[in-house]
């Protein structure tokens, strides 16, 4: 970890300083030229789906799936991903063969169901105003195993919900220095909402379908539980995290678990979630195939869900339970 006192100017910019200019800034975020506002008596409220996602990514996205291989076992006994020399961001280097890793794996999609159900978790890109932000803390963590896995989780919950860096538990945002460029810092501070009154949810949801309704209010509730001293990671994950059976969610595609996405790359890639913190997941490379030398970068994708209603899962080079 780098030393307190190179962190002193990254910890002032999340510390509050000239970061948000007006307090309109502070209280919309300037989540972006984009943003509109809708016409209502009192405080304006933003129209959250008029502005570009933190995270974005959906099943739109994971164009890779390949029917043709479902079920398919390769058949060579199967290797530790993790044995694999490694890219200068965490990634791997490939080689011909069957590999399998048990990954440290983070919810981006708070406000919906964790992994179940026998459905497939497809390829997909990681996409949204935050992009950046999302792979670099993946890419830096496999540099710093002595930052917990939840402490990860916590600060891609907060990018999510859009919560205030500033305003974060002082371990965190020493934390979101290590993982985060000043720039990203700053961005993420600029772009952040404060917590939403009971009638600025009415009127920011009303009409809305019910799931997205869901999500706008546990990404609030969210930003008061980051920034609130002493909420515990129970009480965060209870909101992030929904309980019970998963109904099928619109635009969901029927896709056995056992579905694997062809990257673009030439190799072939399949997840396998035992729940939002951990996935296994497996990298098919033929024998003569181009893939042969490329890098699978673990942060640079999403295992997205073929029941929407599921949540997102960004995809980590750091092995699960270490």
């Amino acid at each position: 970890m780098k030393p307190i006192k190179a962190l002193l100017p990254l910890l002032l910019v999340l510390s509050g300083g000239a970061v948000l200019s007006t307090a309109a800034d502070a209280q919309l975020g300037g989540i972006g030229n984009a943003t509109k506002y809708l016409p209502v008596k009192g405080p304006k409220v933003p129209n959250l789906l008029s502005g570009p996602a933190p995270i974005s990514t959906s099943i739109k996205d994971a164009v890779w799936g390949d029917p043709s291989k479902d079920g398919y076992t390769p058949p060579v006994a199967a290797q530790d991903l993790a044995s694999l020399p490694r890219s200068p961001q965490g990634g791997f280097v490939l080689a011909e063969g069957y590999y399998r890793m048990h990954a440290q794996s983070y919810c981006l999609h708070a406000g919906t169901y964790g992994p179940g159900g026998g459905d497939a978790y497809l390829l997909g890109p990681v996409k949204g105003s935050a992009r950046e932000a999302v792979i670099s803390i993946l890419q830096n963590s496999v540099a710093h195993p002595e930052i917990a896995q939840r402490d990860i989780q916590m600060l891609l919950w907060a990018i999510v919900a859009r919560a205030k860096f500033e305003d974060l538990d002082p371990k965190l945002k020493g934390i979101a220095a290590v993982l985060l460029s000043k720039k990203q810092l700053v961005s993420l501070n600029r772009s952040a909402l404060s917590v939403f009154t009971s009638p600025q949810l009415s009127q920011i949801t009303g009409g809305m379908p019910g799931p997205v309704r869901t999500v706008i209010e546990a990404e609030s509730r969210l930003r008061g539980l980051l920034t609130t001293p002493g909420s515990s990671y129970a009480e965060i994950e209870r909101v992030a995290v929904l309980g019970g059976v998963a109904p099928r969610g619109e635009g969901s595609i029927e896709a056995p678990a056992s579905r694997w996405s062809l990257h673009p790359d030439g190799y072939w890639v399949r997840y396998k979630p035992n729940g939002y913190s951990n996935t296994w997941v497996e990298i098919w490379v033929p024998k003569g195939s181009k893939a042969k030398g490329k890098v699978y970068d673990p942060a640079t994708a999403i295992a997205v869900p073929a029941n929407t209603s599921r949540q997102r899962l960004a995809q980590s080079g750091r092995v699960y339970g270490k």
